[in-house]
């Protein structure tokens, strides 16, 4: 959230008056920025708000706090997902906080946005074990590339953010751009998520979704 800091000790009551219309045009603006922490949701299921439709989704306790995690070890087709219910967005800047934590065939994982439905969206995500960050459109639960670059891998927490605007799609991994890429499959806003393949067990926080307007 923006933080304000308003002084108004000796000050005329016009100013006072200008002051406070400051503050609220500040706090507005604010409506468009949205983080979502876990810290209130309770251990052992899918954080409030969230639903599931592939994968096992619970939210546990970590060294910093709470996270939202994938735990499931899925056949190498499935596409782990879940959904932020009742948000729909169209031009926007999402960004995840993430940690692979296992996975045989596969790990990491990323974001999902414009999202129709489970098996049509935009998903970015980085994979530690083919150090790559790729972009895709998925339709009717098949994946399309449309870019990628080659990341060394680096144990810990990582970020992946995304910017759509119209048809340009800009894809970010830990604040560095790599990705620039321009599709029209999906023009209409959409949910928001996060997601997983197969058996990666990764667990994602501060969800920040900001929507970006005229």
């Amino acid at each position: 959230m923006t933080s304000v800091t308003i002084r108004l000790r000796n000050k005329p009551a016009y100013l006072c008056s200008i002051f406070m219309v400051v503050a609220a045009v500040a706090f507005a603006a604010d409506d468009s920025r949205r983080i979502w922490t876990f810290e209130d949701d309770a251990e052992g299921s899918i954080a409030a708000g969230f639903r599931g439709p592939a994968g096992n989704w619970v939210v546990v306790k970590t060294k910093n706090g709470k996270a939202l995690e994938q735990t499931a070890a899925n056949p190498n087709a499935t596409f782990n997902l879940a959904l932020v219910e009742k948000i729909s967005v169209k031009d926007l800047d999402l960004s995840v906080k993430f940690e692979a934590i296992a996975g045989k065939l596969d790990q990491g994982g990323g974001v999902v946005w414009r999202a129709r439905d489970a098996k049509n969206y935009y998903i970015a995500r980085y994979n530690p074990l083919e150090d790559n960050y790729r972009v895709y459109n998925v339709i009717d639960g098949k994946r399309i590339q449309l870019g990628s670059a080659d990341i060394p891998h680096a144990p810990g927490v990582h970020s992946v953010r995304v910017v759509m605007k119209g048809k340009n799609i800009t894809c970010y991994y830990d604040d560095k751009k790599y990705i620039e890429v321009a599709d029209e499959t999906f023009v209409a806003a959409g949910m928001i998520g996060v997601w997983s393949k197969s058996d990666a067990r990764t667990r994602f926080d501060d969800l920040t979704l900001e929507t970006l307007g005229d």
